[in-house]
């Protein structure tokens, strides 16, 4: 099997893993706790059950639509992005399925729920979801290729 080819399957394992397990989680919280309720009522780290109708940190509440048309353009721009690179390895594989699998799963949210679902509450942050977790965390591998123009390459 050729490096592109498991490339590709790594990455769609990566997005399928996390498309499962935001969705999973969306799908306990929303059936466990009422919205705005929150386990344990008190604590740095809590699960609180928050619909969130507007996009990174609350900003552009009520946007659903115009979000939703911004959520198909940036997955589109991810794979784009991950045809387009030369050099497909696993690192870059990683970080783009991480983005694609967190878009993809908020994208379900807006088009089915009309809103994101959100749960993990940390203390003063704002309270977010596996889907922003993983997207965060692609973009910062994505920075690290970028800025250090490192690559796991399999040959």
């Amino acid at each position: 099997m050729n490096a592109n080819k498991k490339n590709f399957i790594f990455i769609t394992a990566v997005i399928s893993v996390v498309l499962i397990l935001d969705q999973v989680t969306k799908f306990w919280v929303r059936g466990t706790l009422m919205r705005g309720e929150s386990f344990p009522e008190f604590g740095l780290f809590r699960f609180t059950h928050v619909h969130n109708t507007g996009s990174l940190f609350g900003i552009f509440q009520g946007y659903n639509s115009p979000l939703i048309v911004a959520s198909i353009v940036a997955i589109l721009l991810l794979i784009w992005i991950y045809k387009s690179y030369s050099h497909k390895g696993l690192l870059i594989s990683l970080a783009l399925g991480l983005q694609l699998g967190g878009a993809a799963g908020n994208l379900i949210d807006r088009i089915l729920q009309g809103h994101v679902t959100d749960f993990l509450d940390v203390w003063i942050w704002p309270v977010f979801n596996l889907a922003d977790s993983s997207i965060v965390v692609g973009l910062c591998i994505l920075l690290f290729i970028m800025i250090t123009d490192r690559q796991i390459v399999d040959d």
